[in-house]
């Protein structure tokens, strides 16, 4: 590396967030600007370990090190390349990535990991600036590929599609190109022109796009089948949790997802009827689920100025330090606190929630809430729960959103057209992204289930992979896992 003892020199910096009480009053993304001799600094503190962990923690396996040490050398244009060699989209997952990389740093062990996120995203940008991001294009094949799906896993599958010289088609059936990227994660964590940007190059460079076109419903499936060589399924796993219990009719009880969704497109210009409008203004509003989604009402909630704001968790509080049961280099089990909760939010823990209540008239008006013991059963490690006897109460609440995760993907229309076969988890069975029917793949949440958005890249680069040697009989694009560096 650069600068051998640049972890025992610098202390980990991040970039400064706009004040909470201002930047409630936009939707823009929250961070000030980071200078590039701090950036510089920040990848000094990469240690030229032995055994780059991060490489194992990234699903990409990002040549953390290397990127690092162009980045400190100054020579971004390197930085960029190597960057870009296992990842097609940084400028998306240094700005939303929970960052699986950092909790592997080797100097995670005993002092603050190398600010991989932050450097991922400098690197990104600074390409953009200088005009060396661009979508190449192999020599054509004369073959013809389908992405169903325009998320994460769909635009990377097409990305590397369209190098190894396919005729790439994307069907998406809302209205904007994106996916997750577009309608699930606020303008305050992912700017629109962002993703915009990205899908501008990748039509330049030859990919087609289809909007308002859902397969399996305005577009017959049989007629994709027809026209194109291979199909490649990433339409996400898009069934949301539902809580079925009294009082779920009532009005003021909606999804997480349409809640976000139509802010979403509210941010950039759409109306919405009166009577279909989701507002949390002057209301009390309780998220109910406590990952990155709930998080995500929590934000929006707070710009919609709310008269309270609270998120509550089934699951007990998480400990604020790293929890033994998952010691490094794993994914650590300990509490997170996100943006938007340093907006304004109460949390709640070990809570579930019993019943709706509602005003007489069809309108939500409060929540019937109960405490919970958690304990684990020392046999078989499984935790189990009662309710703590005299703790059910009402709270106020005249809007509750659900965000308890989602199922499985859509059945009905595509997948219950292609008769596929499907997982016991409810996603479409596979065999390396192959599905049971001939000359079709698949991608991201709809084969693994939710997941993380560098999973679905992930995704979506290996199957593109699998649909190159089914068309070719081999492939030269480079699958992430199969480098020496991915230990």
């Amino acid at each position: 590396m650069g600068d051998i003892k640049g972890f025992i020199k610098y202390n980990r910096e991040l970039p400064e967030s706009r004040d909470p009480k201002s930047r409630i009053n936009d939707y823009k993304e929250i961070y000030k600007d980071f200078s590039e001799e701090k950036t510089k600094t920040q990848a000094a503190r990469c240690m030229d370990c032995g055994v780059p962990f991060c490489h194992n923690g990234c699903p990409l396996g990002n040549n953390i090190p290397a990127f690092n040490d162009a980045v400190y050398k100054e020579d971004w244009e390197k930085a960029f390349h190597v960057l870009n060699s296992t990842n097609n989209f940084p400028e998306f997952t240094g700005r939303i990535c929970p960052a699986p990389c950092e909790q592997s740093c080797v100097l995670g062990i005993n002092n603050d990991p190398v600010t991989i996120e932050l450097v991922e995203k400098s690197i990104a940008e600074k390409a953009f600036e200088n005009g060396w991001v661009v979508e190449e294009k192999g020599a054509p094949t004369g073959q013809k590929v389908a992405v169903v799906g325009s998320g994460p896993a769909g635009l990377a599958a097409a990305s590397q599609l369209l190098k190894a010289g396919h005729e790439v088609t994307v069907y998406e059936r809302s209205d904007r190109i994106g996916g997750l990227l577009r309608y699930g994660i606020p303008d305050f964590k992912l700017e629109k022109d962002v993703v915009s940007r990205r899908v501008d190059l990748m039509r330049e460079a030859g990919v087609k796009f289809e909007v308002n076109a859902n397969v399996g419903g305005n577009i017959k499936v049989k007629d994709v089948l027809d026209e194109f060589d291979a199909v490649i399924l990433a339409g996400g796993s898009t069934i949301p949790r539902d809580l079925k219990i009294p009082g779920r009719d009532l009005k003021g009880v909606h999804f997480a997802m349409e809640f976000l969704e139509q802010q979403n497109k509210r941010v950039q210009g759409d109306q919405f009827e009166e009577n279909q409008e989701i507002f949390a203004t002057d209301k009390n509003v309780v998220v109910i689920g406590g990952g990155d989604t709930g998080s995500d009402c929590v934000g929006t909630s707070n710009r919609h100025r709310a008269a309270s704001v609270t998120q509550i968790e089934l699951m007990s509080k998480p400990p604020e330090e790293r929890d033994p049961s998952t010691p490094w280099p794993l994914w650590p089990m300990q509490l997170r606190t996100s943006s938007s909760h340093e907006e304004g939010a109460e949390r709640h823990w070990a809570i579930n929630t019993k019943e709706f209540i509602g005003d007489g008239k069809g309108n939500l008006k409060g929540l019937k809430l109960v405490d919970l013991k958690w304990e684990k059963n020392p046999e078989t490690g499984r935790f189990s729960f009662e309710e703590v006897e005299g703790s059910d109460r009402i709270v106020d609440c005249e809007l509750a959103l659900l965000a308890v995760g989602f199922i499985h993907p859509q059945y009905e229309g595509m997948l219950s057209d292609l008769k596929l076969e499907m997982t016991d988890r409810g996603n479409v069975k596979d065999e390396q992204y192959k599905t049971s029917l001939d000359k079709v793949f698949v991608a991201g949440d709809m084969r693994r289930g939710q997941s993380l958005v560098v999973w679905a890249i992930a995704e979506g680069r290996e199957a593109a992979i699998e649909v190159d040697k089914f068309l070719q009989k081999e492939s030269a694009l480079v699958s992430n896992y199969h480098s020496p560096l991915f230990v």
